[in-house]
């Protein structure tokens, strides 16, 4: 896993933008992998200048957690809209950097190509690190869509300029629906399964509520973490 972005962050936003233009071209949008037995949910909060990012790794599809990682960084970057990858990314690549078991994919709680330049933090993330993503958010950034029936599983496309973007999903039934879109080496099809598979009994996925967790200043009780090491094929040096 690559975790040296190949530009700078602290950037004009005009430069920002061209940035996310150029990275664009790298996307992948065609799912790359066979299986997935580990998948991460990424979480990113602000406080007092800082950046915290929490990554929370999960056997899929047990969802039961197998490694954790923190970081808190300076804020890289001024809050501007569409521009919250170069805000977020620094210090979720320096929690990756911290996890001792390599996630198979991504999952992070923001958008991907569901946005106006088509890259959002997942595909941002995604394409510094080598590492299938997906973007699950709770809102809307862009994009127009049909009301998605209210039971659980049930999504519609998400529309930009005639471009499916995304897909809105109905996450738990009778509850406002998530907005899932690809973010790097995977398929909008296979993002929707793979995110539905990590929703229990709650409208977010397990993912996004752990790392959430984690980010707020929980520690997980993470059982056999050298067991997991070994079984996931990592190095724990």
């Amino acid at each position: 896993m690559n975790l040296e972005a190949s530009h700078p962050w602290d950037v004009e936003p005009q430069e920002a933008m061209e940035i996310q233009r150029q990275l664009q071209d790298e996307v992948v949008v065609e799912t790359t992998f066979d299986e997935v037995e580990t998948v991460a949910g990424i979480d990113c909060g602000f406080k007092d200048g800082k950046a915290r990012a929490a990554v929370v790794v999960l056997g899929y599809p047990d969802l039961q957690p197998v490694d954790q990682a923190v970081a808190q960084i300076p804020m890289p970057f001024p809050y501007v809209p569409g521009l919250l990858s170069f805000r977020e990314a620094p210090a979720v690549l320096e929690a990756l950097e911290e996890l001792r078991v390599e996630p198979d994919l991504l999952i992070l709680d923001g958008h991907g190509y569901a946005h106006p330049r088509r890259l959002g933090l997942a595909c941002h993330v995604g394409v510094i690190t080598g590492v299938p993503a997906i973007g699950c958010a709770k809102s809307r950034l862009i994009g127009e869509h049909e009301e998605a029936a209210a039971e659980k599983g049930h999504w519609v496309p998400l529309y930009d300029a005639g471009e499916v973007i995304g897909a809105v999903v109905r996450s738990r039934t009778n509850v406002l629906p998530i907005f899932v879109s690809i973010g790097h080496q995977v398929d909008l099809e296979t993002a929707v399964d793979i995110v539905l598979g990590c929703c229990t009994k709650y409208k977010l996925p397990e993912t996004t509520r752990y790392a959430h967790r984690v980010a707020g200043g929980e520690r997980l009780e993470i059982a056999n973490l050298q067991q997991n090491i070994l079984n996931f094929g990592q190095d724990s040096s």
